[in-house]
């Protein structure tokens, strides 16, 4: 599997994209799960944006049953840009997927990273910061803050804002993009999350996890180039229906998250492993 690269890391810090050099750049590890169905035509490209980001990485990818030959591409290429390698025998669904790779990460934080190119890894960097200066536990990246995006879908946008509203009403947070792919949690805290779904009712859980957890979340602008359904979008209105149900059974019915007690040290700046 591909090996880490702690040099061009240390080298990016204080360029643009790590900001404040203050901060632990070099002592965190940053696992990014990526799930992925069918993506044969972005799924290289996306690991290669992922293998430029200037942090330590455990890059885990998790095929969920792909039929079009992805399966073979990742095998092909974990030895270059892959850590951990997973495979779903069928397809189970998104959350499926992300739970798999929740249990094999070995970083200190956890982001999700789609691969269908929608999402740019650059960013990364940016919402990592206030995890980082420790004013976060877990950071969104938000569609809706006025980041760069396609025109596009405006009925998907407005469902996405109706979710996040029946959301933001049963967590009492105040968020603008709980559908949002990039949701960056410190993996400690994950750990503790009761997660169950198996399809794109994961964003709901998630987020209905953080808020019983009384986990601090971030909210930062990022830019999106969202796809049409001709290119290969997969989600569509019954996944809204679902992500509906998935809401209303995260926030009114249990397991409900433990809450959360951050640990006196943060793990990056401790010797202990983050695994």
């Amino acid at each position: 599997m591909a090996q880490r690269s702690p040099d061009k890391k240390i080298s990016q810090i204080g360029s643009p994209i790590l900001r404040n050099a203050s901060l632990p750049w070099d002592k965190v590890v940053l696992s990014v799960v990526i799930p992925v169905y069918n993506e044969i035509a972005t799924v290289e490209k996306l690991l290669r944006q992922v293998r430029e980001v200037p942090l330590d990485l455990d890059v885990v990818v998790v095929d969920d049953g792909s039929t079009d030959g992805t399966r073979d591409l990742l095998v092909n290429l974990a030895d270059e840009l892959i850590d951990q390698l997973c495979m779903h025998e069928k397809n189970l669904g998104k959350g499926a997927a992300l739970r798999t790779g929740f249990e094999r990460v070995k970083g200190h934080v956890v982001v999700i990273q789609d691969a269908d190119l929608e999402y740019d890894p650059l960013e990364l960097p940016v919402l990592l910061e206030p995890i980082l200066s420790g004013k976060a536990d877990a950071v969104y990246g938000s569609r809706f803050l006025g980041g760069p995006h396609r025109v596009l879908l405006f009925w998907h946008s407005v469902g996405n804002r109706l979710l996040t509203l029946l959301s933001n009403i049963l967590t009492d947070v105040n968020l603008t993009d709980m559908e949002t792919c990039y949701k960056m949690i410190r993996a400690d805290l994950l750990r503790s999350l009761p997660l169950s779904t198996k399809r794109f009712g994961i964003e709901p859980e998630l987020t209905a996890r953080l808020a019983q957890a009384g986990a601090r979340i971030y909210e930062l602008p990022i830019s999106y180039h969202g796809r049409s359904y001709s290119e290969g979008k997969k989600i569509g209105w019954r996944d809204g229906v679902s992500a509906l149900g998935w809401i209303l059974k995260s926030n009114c019915w249990p397991p409900r998250a433990p809450r959360w007690t951050p640990p006196l040290e943060d793990p990056w700046d401790t010797d202990l492993s983050p695994d």
